[in-house]
């Protein structure tokens, strides 16, 4: 009688703790996403609860844009190659700009319909939980999408802008926001793909959890701007 391999029951365990690790890292990114959406909530009601300070950050909506698009843009850079406690305000920071940048807009949702808020939520959690699900679980390689991701977005950047600025039309807009929620939404799987491929087992120090927290920001990034177009599509609708 043969008995059991003991090379076998070694990849096994070996296989079972890279699963555990794996899933305790990606979770961990998770949460700092959901912490990171709950500041976003809490700082958009103090503006939005402050009519003075809600009529200062309206007046500075392309401000807050530009600030949003640097600070996204430059704090990869800084999570991952200065201290921890960068990367803490980095992450936070970011979250605090998106609560403040948006606040007008739900503001002026809320007077309409406040639902309309929560449907919006709703539809976006559901479609990054379907999208993020793929990214981590498909074989396929989506980083061969990154160049096309990253070029659309660049796109469509502009062409909020020069609707903004130039054409103002409703329609656009609708296309544009549209078109934004699939193209993020292929991001956040591509996105999540990476961010499990940057997992190492038993990592330590600081690198680890700055790379759950460059998880985070990324993933949380993707998540706010599906949010703000899917409440935008359900706003044009509605009208």
């Amino acid at each position: 009688m043969v008995g059991p391999n003991p090379q076998v029951y070694t990849r096994t365990q070996t296989a079972e703790a890279i699963d555990a690790g794996l899933r305790s890292y990606m979770l961990r990114v998770y949460n700092y996403m959901s912490l990171g959406i709950a500041f976003t909530a809490v700082i958009s009601m103090l503006v939005a609860s402050n009519p003075a300070l809600l009529q200062t950050v309206s007046g500075l909506s392309l401000l807050f844009f530009f600030g949003i698009l640097g600070l996204g843009w430059f704090a990869p850079k800084i999570m991952m190659t200065k201290s921890m406690g960068a990367a803490q305000i980095c992450f936070w920071a970011y979250a605090g700009l998106w609560g403040v940048a948006i606040a007008p807009m739900l503001y002026a949702y809320a007077q309409v319909d406040p639902f309309d808020i929560v449907r919006a939520f709703l539809i976006t959690a559901g479609t990054f939980a379907g999208v993020s699900l793929y990214g981590y679980t498909t074989k396929r390689n989506l980083s061969v999408f990154a160049t096309f991701f990253m070029m659309a977005a660049i796109g469509l950047i502009i062409a909020m802008m020069v609707n903004a600025f130039l054409v103002g039309s409703d329609t656009v807009s609708l296309l544009i926001s549209v078109a934004v929620v699939l193209v993020f939404s292929g991001i956040t799987a591509w996105e999540t793909q990476m961010i499990k491929n940057m997992y190492v087992e038993r990592e330590a120090g600081d690198m680890a959890q700055r790379k759950a927290i460059f998880g985070a920001f990324m993933l949380y990034g993707s998540f706010v701007t599906i949010f703000v177009h899917v409440l935008s599509i359900i706003g044009m609708a509605r009208e």
